[in-house]
This record gives C-alpha cells, structure tokens and sequence, in this order.
C-alpha cells in the first residue's frame, strides 16, 4: 500500500483538502478517492465538492466514473446532472460526515474564500477527528515561496478556525513535469513545513514518474490527471 493512502487511512475518516487556486486539490481528491477504493476496505467512501468559488476542475465532473469504483459524490442539489453552474451545496452533504462508517474527502474551493464553505460543518471537525491537508504548489504565483505558502496556509485556518495538520506537494507544470519538478516541489514542501511546523507528508507525481521519484527517496503518491480533459483539453 502506498505509504499516504496509508497514513490516510489509519487517520480520522474525515480528509478535507484546501490550497491555493490552481494548487492541485482536486486532481489530488480524486486520485486518493480512487486509491481508497482499489483498497477494497469494508468502509463506506464519499467525496463531497465543496467548490462554489471556481467552475473549472470540479470533481463532482467525475462523478460516473467514482461512483462506478465506489465512491459517493456529493455536490450540488442537482449532483452537477443539470449542466448548471450552481454555487450551492446540497444539505445531503451532511450525510457522509454523519455516518461514523463513511470515510469522507472534502474538496475544497480555493484560498481561504474557499475554506470558509467548512465552518458549516464545523460541528464535525473536533479536535483530532479530521485531517486538514493544505496542497503547495511552488509554480502558483501567491504561493511560490515559502513565505507566502505559510502566509496562505494560516489564512485558512484563521477562515475556518481549523489547523492545518499535513502539507502535499504538487510541484508540476501539468504534462511537461519533469522529475525536476517534483523534486522541487518536495523540497519546497518542506521549507514550509520547517516555517510553519506542519509535517510535510508526500509529493504528488504522474505514475509514469513515480518509481523514479521514490528511488531519490521522495515520498511519492502517484496522482492521475482524472480533470485535464474537463477543461484543459476540451474541444469547442
């Protein structure tokens, strides 16, 4: 089993993700959602999309294909089915964060604007029973350096009155990263862990990179690139 889907596991059931604009939030919440469920675990998995703040990446887009491996997708009052760009969330939201045999992941909109969206459900965050990753990205403008990453990450915590408890890495320049890339994003990582005292916890990586970046002795979660195609690669 892959060292963070392990960690993630064996840690509280509720997995919320926030970062900067652009970080890698969602790609990063499908690909763990997708992970879990190869596991095959006897545990109910959700992922809920919390994003009201940006239309583009949204993982309620990969609906069919995370409900066919097993993962519930909660969104919007319509499940994103309507073609609509609501920004509203469905109070059926609160069922997987009330059922104590459903891991969930929370993808968050970015910044703190974003985070803010958790303080409804702040009745669910108590004090060891969930996890809050902040995804850094040093190729964002905002948050490329560690100054301004720390800056950010406290921002959200002091919107949702939550703290921070991981950081992941997502250095990449979409499908021109390199290894270069991922190195630098693992060791921009953990600048900001030492300024911030946040454990840095694993560095994002396409699989075709993976085994690479793991022999330098990065720890790697092999992420997909499940939500190029819903925007990126559209054709009009």
């Amino acid at each position: 089993m892959n060292a963070f889907v392990e960690q993630v596991c064996r840690g509280p059931r509720i997995v919320a993700v926030a970062g900067h604009f652009g970080s890698g939030k969602t790609e990063l919440c499908v690909s763990l959602a997708f992970a879990l469920a190869r596991l095959g675990r006897n545990e109910r998995l959700a992922l809920a999309d919390l994003d009201i703040e940006n239309p583009f990446f949204r993982s309620r887009e990969r609906q069919d294909a995370l409900e066919a491996a097993g993962v519930r997708v909660y969104s919007d009052p319509f499940c994103g089915r309507n073609g609509s760009e609501l920004q509203v969330i469905s109070a059926a939201v609160r069922a997987p964060l009330e059922d104590e045999g459903c891991r969930v992941l929370l993808d968050c909109g970015g910044d703190a604007p974003g985070a803010m969206i958790l303080n409804q459900f702040r009745k669910y965050f108590r004090p060891g029973q969930y996890r809050l990753l902040c995804v850094v990205n040093p190729y964002r403008p905002g948050s490329d350096t560690a100054g301004k990453a720390v800056a950010h990450l406290r921002a959200i915590e002091r919107a949702t009155g939550l703290t921070v408890t991981g950081l992941v890495a997502n250095g990449h320049l979409i499908r021109s990263t390199t290894l270069n890339e991922v190195a630098a994003g693992w060791t921009f990582a953990q600048e900001v862990s030492a300024a911030a005292g946040v454990p840095a916890l694993c560095a994002c990586c396409m699989e075709p990179l993976a085994a690479d970046a793991a022999a330098r002795g990065i720890p790697v979660f092999p992420i997909g690139m499940y939500m190029r195609e819903s925007y990126l690669d559209k054709r009009v």
